[in-house]
């Protein structure tokens, strides 16, 4: 399984609640998306930082999404340009 994290750093111009009404108007796009398990959309006020979290398939598809138009793309909704890490998920506990 293969696990992204995409982070978006911002400085005083940090807007919460500008944050989750992103999160709120995205989330059906990401809905029955082929090869997407999870994603989880994160505010960190004190850090003046949003952090979304996705659980993928396989390396393969998620590299595929996260394309260099998709990354201009959400550069442009968030107001930041994002960090993004693609690491493997060992092992995962759903208490789902």
């Amino acid at each position: 399984m293969q696990g992204v994290i995409v982070e978006f750093q911002y400085g005083d111009d940090f807007d919460p609640g500008r944050v989750e009404a992103i999160a709120h108007e995205a989330r059906g796009g990401f809905e029955a998306l082929p090869g997407l398990r999870q994603k989880a959309f994160t505010v960190d006020q004190p850090n003046r930082r949003a952090i979304n979290v996705y659980l993928w398939d396989s390396e393969e598809l998620a590299r595929g999404f996260f394309s260099n138009e998709l990354v201009e793309r959400v550069t442009g909704l968030y107001g930041v340009r994002p960090t993004v890490s693609f690491v493997e998920v060992t092992e995962l506990v759903d208490n789902g």
